[in-house]
């Protein structure tokens, strides 16, 4: 069985993309458009793996990357930003705030998958398909 997903993103353009791109090689995909959505989703989910941007309304990604690390069942779930901040530093300052990784924005259709696929646990990883 495939990784399930959680992707927390304020712009839907942005969410759908990841959505397709995971759903389409066999990932359930969750979804919440806020920091906040994005908290409770988790809660009542569990996910596998959460991909988060940054900079959202209500609660930012910090911050709900904050509250979700402090819930036992979600501890070691990694949290992804997936994030334009793409500054010098801007990297390390988002891993050590609490995300275990960083994927730039814009987001490269090409290499998103694998991108993810390596904070995903391996045997929870979709099967490769014959292109």
């Amino acid at each position: 069985m495939a990784a399930r997903l959680l992707v927390v993103e304020d712009n839907p353009t942005n969410l759908s993309l990841m959505q397709y791109l995971l759903g389409t090689h066999g990932y359930t995909v969750l979804t919440a458009a806020d920091g906040e959505e994005g908290v409770r989703a988790a809660i009542q989910q569990v996910p596998d793996v959460i991909l988060m941007d940054v900079q959202m309304p209500k609660l930012n990604g910090f911050a709900a990357a904050a509250q979700i690390r402090r819930v036992p069942s979600l501890s070691a779930v990694p949290i992804v930003a997936v994030t334009a901040f793409a500054m010098v530093g801007d990297r390390d300052e988002i891993l050590a705030r609490g995300f275990d990784g960083y994927i730039a924005k814009p987001i490269v259709p090409e290499t998103f998958v694998a991108q993810v696929e390596a904070f995903i646990p391996p045997p929870l990883r979709a099967p490769k398909r014959s292109p």
